[in-house]
């Protein structure tokens, strides 16, 4: 993975704004409080009511958008903006979102979180057909798609002043397969999408009347903006000066929301898709201890940050003192030292550190959310046994990761998933730890809120766990390799 951390890393943040005459700045804010859905690019488009104005650079939301000059640049009532996670290793300008292009009926910007399963399949045909690409982003490809849309006729008409517009977007989303949230701004309008499984999250919100389009809710609560709702699996919203208008284009489907998305990707303090975040991963702690409690453990601490809810809700269900055994420093991203060796493995000591004082002689039980794998879990269980705890008892917030992602998230092939290759007392062994215990499919459903998972028709998309791809891997079938694949992935 691009930042060398042992963790998946979703595709990216998006965040739009309709109506407000400092859009820009408050898109901005949006993309600050999603870095942490994409770390390594970011990008701005606005209209001002005759122009476009567009800032994109490689680097985190600060370091792009804190200058005043380039604030003022980006004038406009209505803006969209993205932060980027690259799956290739390297992230470059012309990959940067959001994607502007002049069609016949004027500019549009798009922006989207996912990825397109038939994305290589469509961009081979458009190639051939003499299409000329710039990026190696999936958001490309539905920019061609548009181009050479006539439209389509749809149940549910937009406003005669938008029609033949959105049509295009709508007849570009139907031709493409896989699992996105998109957001889209033209002269005239704010459009956002979710693909008719709603894999990715978009929520919708209110600021003093304008209108705003995002990925989780913690970025309507950086700006003040009200949760409306979110935007339902395969609808379309058209959102212009006279208000909200929705469209649900696409055939239904059985709704497959992003199962780790609770379990990482979002932040604690969200709602996504009617779920405290915070609250699922402590439910989830309490189920984990209930199937795997560990007699005689003196304390539970977290593999921080995203391990910390679960610990709590093990602790609390366990009843074990829940405290702090390992201490991340907040202020190192990527692994800036890397010559040799002997030195990248000190990666890990640059962002955590054991808590001696906590961990002397106790019988410890580690929580964290997953195992991908499995290089960080070993050297935080040897610095865990160096700060002299006697026992370390490691446990995960979720069922073992045997599958890899196609839905736009950054994970190894196959054959690099520590679950994929080995059984648990493999991985125990492998990882050093007294012992290992996951939380199975039924308990993570029923952390949910559900009985348990629901064999013959899943409510989440949990392929990472079952390798049950709801939706189809046409460029897999195809015979697209994973390199291609993730090269198209847009991040």
């Amino acid at each position: 993975m691009s930042d060398g951390s042992d963790k998946f890393h979703d595709e990216c943040g998006i965040f739009g704004v309709f109506g407000h005459p400092d859009s820009a700045a408050h898109t901005a804010l949006g993309l600050h409080a999603l870095q942490h859905r994409g770390q390594e690019a970011a990008g701005i488009v606005s209209f001002d009511g005759r122009h476009f104005n567009s800032h994109r650079g490689l680097g985190l939301v600060g370091d792009q958008f804190s200058s005043k000059d380039t604030m003022e640049r980006l004038q406009g009532h209505a803006a969209i903006g993205h932060n980027r996670y690259s799956t290739t290793g390297t992230t470059v300008l012309r990959n940067v979102q959001p994607l502007f292009a002049e069609f016949d009926f004027g500019g549009l910007a798009v922006a989207h979180n996912g990825n397109l399963t038939n994305g290589h399949s469509l961009r081979r045909q458009l190639v051939k057909d003499g299409a000329i690409f710039h990026s190696t982003t999936d958001t490309e490809v539905i920019n061609h798609l548009v181009a050479n849309s006539r439209g389509i006729p749809m149940p549910q008409r937009p406003t005669n002043r938008h029609g033949s517009e959105v049509s295009r977007i709508v007849d570009a989303l139907a031709q493409v397969k896989g699992a996105y949230s998109l957001i889209a701004l033209t002269s005239e309008f704010l459009l956002g999408a979710r693909d008719p499984h709603g894999v990715r999250p978009l929520v919708l919100g209110n600021l003093d009347g304008a209108m705003i389009l995002a990925s989780e809710t913690c970025a309507l609560d950086i700006i003040g903006a009200n949760f409306v709702r979110d935007i339902e699996p395969g609808e379309v919203v058209i959102i212009d000066d006279e208000g909200i208008q929705s469209l649900s284009p696409f055939a239904a489907v059985q709704s497959r929301f992003c199962i780790f998305e609770y379990v990482y990707f979002s932040r604690p303090d969200s709602i996504v898709d009617g779920v405290n975040v915070y609250d699922a991963r402590r439910r989830i702690g309490i189920e984990l201890a209930r199937e795997h409690p560990v007699p005689g453990a003196d304390m539970v601490t977290p593999v921080p940050d995203s391990g910390t809810p679960g610990a709590i809700g093990f602790a609390a269900e366990a009843g074990v003192p829940f405290d702090i055994g390992i201490i991340r420093n907040h202020y190192v991203g990527r692994t800036f030292i890397e010559p040799a060796d002997h030195i990248r493995h000190l990666g890990v000591k640059l962002k955590h550190n054991a808590n001696k004082a906590t961990l002397a002689g106790k019988s410890v039980v580690l929580v964290d959310d997953s195992i991908v794998r499995g290089t960080t879990s070993v050297k935080i269980v040897e610095m865990v046994r160096k700060a002299g705890a006697a026992e370390v008892h490691m446990r995960i917030a979720s069922p073992p990761t045997t599958h890899s992602c196609y839905y736009g998230v950054d994970t190894p092939d196959r054959e690099g998933l520590l679950a994929a290759t080995r059984d648990v007392e493999q991985m125990r062994q492998h990882i050093g730890v007294d012992s290992l215990a996951f939380l199975s499919m039924d308990g993570m459903y029923r952390a949910m809120g559900l009985t348990g998972r629901d064999n013959t028709q899943p409510q989440y998309c949990d392929a990472c766990f079952s390798g049950d791809y709801a939706i189809p891997l046409t460029d897999r079938e195809d015979g697209a390799l994973p390199s291609q694949l993730s090269l198209l992935a847009e991040q």
